[in-house]
This record gives structure tokens, sequence and C-alpha cells, in this order.
């Protein structure tokens, strides 16, 4: 699908993408999902503008209630992509094409679709082709498998979902190994290897990096398609910071 380039120096940085989980009105992080197991990090506009500060050129938000079909942020989600001057990508509750429009009509660089792409191709295949690279498919991995309904049902082996997208133009995909996420223990590489050689887009890693050397194993990814990294619990429990994460993601 792509050329390996054996030099790092010649590859661009990986992108450190900071991840804004949104219950109830607060910044929180869930445990393997669990909307029973959440801890609190504040308001997220604050951790937005914290992030930004820090050194983040991007954003992961994500709307869990409206993702849980209980309610939604959306006045949260437009007020941080308002008033932050980097880009930031939403996920949570995007179901149908009108939620779609109205989360680019916001200013968001681009979304990310999971479920209801996963169950719906030819709906996901129409949003590929209308809005190009704004569009990042989820695929929430276990053992091989792509998961859906907040990882309680599966959708068939990642290989097959990734070649369905990669014929109608899927430009990204974000890539999680759903028993890796929230739990610290490093990111999955040997299915980021994988998923990045079934297709000529880019891969966004999401789930476990707990320290700056999980960054750098994910830096060495960047010559076979990993372009970035979401990485949520340990910004909030003060593992490194964003400055220390972007400074090795862009170590040549």
């Amino acid at each position: 699908m792509r050329e390996t380039t054996e030099k790092m120096s010649s590859q661009p940085p990986l992108t450190i993408i900071p991840a804004i989980d949104i219950k109830g009105g607060r910044a929180v992080r869930l445990h393997q999902g669990r909307a029973s197991q959440v801890t609190d990090y504040g308001d997220p506009v604050e951790r937005a503008y914290e992030f930004e500060r820090t050194g983040a050129r991007w954003l992961h938000v994500v709307d869990l209630d409206a993702a849980f079909g209980a309610g939604d942020n959306r006045g949260i989600v437009e007020s941080i992509v308002a008033k932050v001057d980097i880009s930031v990508e939403v996920s949570g509750g995007l179901r149908d094409s009108d939620s779609v429009a109205r989360a680019l009509d916001t200013g968001a660089h681009r979304v990310t679709l999971g479920t209801a792409a996963v169950e719906n191709p030819t709906w996901a295949a129409s949003m590929i082709e209308k809005y190009t690279d704004r569009i990042v498919i989820g695929l929430d991995v276990r053992d091989g498998l792509v998961a859906t309904h907040g990882w309680t049902k599966s959708a068939g082996p990642m290989v097959e979902l990734i070649k369905r997208f990669e014929e109608v133009g899927c430009r990204t995909y974000m890539v999680t190994d759903i028993s890796k996420d929230g739990t610290l223990t490093g990111p999955n590489l040997e299915l980021l290897r994988e998923s990045a050689a079934l297709t000529s887009g880019a891969i966004i890693a999401s789930g476990g990096v707990a320290s700056l050397e999980d960054i750098a194993s994910l830096r060495e990814l960047v010559s076979v398609g990993v372009e970035g990294v979401i990485i949520g619990k340990a910004f909030y429990e003060g593992f490194f910071t964003v400055a220390e994460a972007c400074e090795v993601a862009e170590r040549s």
C-alpha cells in the first residue's frame, strides 16, 4: 500500500491528539468504555484551553452522552470548537447526515464515525464522498474483530471492514485496541502495523499510551502510516505533559 522509508528524518512528526470525553457537562475518562466507571477531570472547556496552551495542535472531543443515547453536550462541544485556535475532531452520536453536517458546520476540522458507519456502509460511503478527508472511520478492535454499540456487539473482522472502506475512498482510520483503552498498559503496535498495511490512508492510534517511551515507539510507525495518537488518561493523571509528548513525537 505504501513505501516504507528507512530514515525517520524524512518523515513528518507523529501528531499528538489530547482527548476530551464529555459526560454530564464534565471532562471524564471511562475505564474500558464503561459508563459506570467514570473519573471526573473538570471543566471540558478549561481542559481544551490547557491542552492548547501546552502545545497541542489537535483535540479529539467525544460527546459520551450523545454516544450512549443519554442526551448530549452539543453546546459544550461547539464552545470548544469556537474558542480554541487549533484543529478539533468531534465524535459521539453522529448517526445520520444531519448530525454530521451540524458537527462540521461548527468549524470542527473533521468527525469520527463509528457504529453507524460500520452498520450502514452505504451511508458512510456517501459521507466520505461528500466530505472526503473530514471523515474519520473509527474502528474499535478486540482480537481482530470490530466491536460496536459500546463494544457489546461484533461487526466482523477488521481486515474486511478496512477493505470495504478502502473501496469507497476512506483516507483516515482511528484504530482503538479496546482491551487497552484506559488501562495505561501501552499501545498495541502489532495491531497498528496490521491496520496500516491494509490502507494507503492514515491511521490514528488510540488506547493504552502511558509513557514517553510509548510515544517513541509510535513515532517509529509514522513511516508505515500511523499519523497520530489520541491520548487521554496519561495526560489527566500527569504521567507527562503535552509539551513533553510533542517533543518526543517530533524527534527525528
